[in-house]
């Protein structure tokens, strides 16, 4: 067999290769191009409410609470027929918190300003005596909560003596930071 044997053998297969390369760059050019990823369809989303957020939470007590500073405001005090009673809070403005001497009934009642639920708490915390005290509204559309104790509680002595001030707590209200002036002294002793 000559080389030009040799290449007549060939021409087949190169025109077999050439066909068959042919042939698949037609397919390859029929095949369709991936798609481009389709643009987002936009969604119905309603507007947004425009609402009042709601008050925050009162601020929870302070693991330290004889350091917090005093809540803003002065003690005066007021003689009655029934006994005596002590107010706090802004000169010229409402009181915060009372307390009051009913000597007939022997009580002295507690009265923090302030909108709360039909039946709350009000905790006392003292240096040396912390309690919980039921408290209810003191009277119909009132915006006092108050609660009710024997004039000999020892309480009374403990928020009288303590050292700095004494925290009043009421579910629903900012905690209270008191100091224990005369007039709270004055107010216990008036019921005595």
């Amino acid at each position: 067999m000559g080389v030009s044997d040799h290449c007549a053998c060939m021409k087949p297969i190169y025109l077999h290769l050439g066909g068959a390369l042919a042939l698949s760059l037609t397919i390859a050019a029929c095949v369709p191009a991936p798609d481009s990823t389709p643009a987002p369809t936009p969604s119905l989303t309603p507007e947004p409410v425009q609402t009042t957020p709601p008050p925050p939470p009162p601020a929870p007590p302070a693991e330290n609470w004889i350091d917090e500073p005093r809540t803003p405001g002065d003690w005066s005090y007021r003689p009655a027929l029934s006994g005596g009673e002590a107010l706090y809070g802004p000169r010229g403005g409402e009181a915060l918190f009372a307390i009051k001497c009913d000597r007939r009934a022997g009580r002295i009642t507690l009265l923090r300003s302030g909108r709360a639920a039909s039946s709350t708490s009000m905790t006392i915390r003292t240096e040396t005596v912390d309690r919980t005290l039921a408290a209810t509204p003191a009277g119909s559309g009132s915006q006092q909560v108050m609660a009710t104790l024997a004039a000999s509680d020892p309480l009374l002595d403990a928020m009288a003596v303590t050292r700095g001030r004494f925290a009043v707590e009421t579910t629903g209200l900012s905690t209270l930071y008191l100091p224990p002036w005369a007039e709270v002294t004055r107010a216990i002793e008036s019921c005595r």
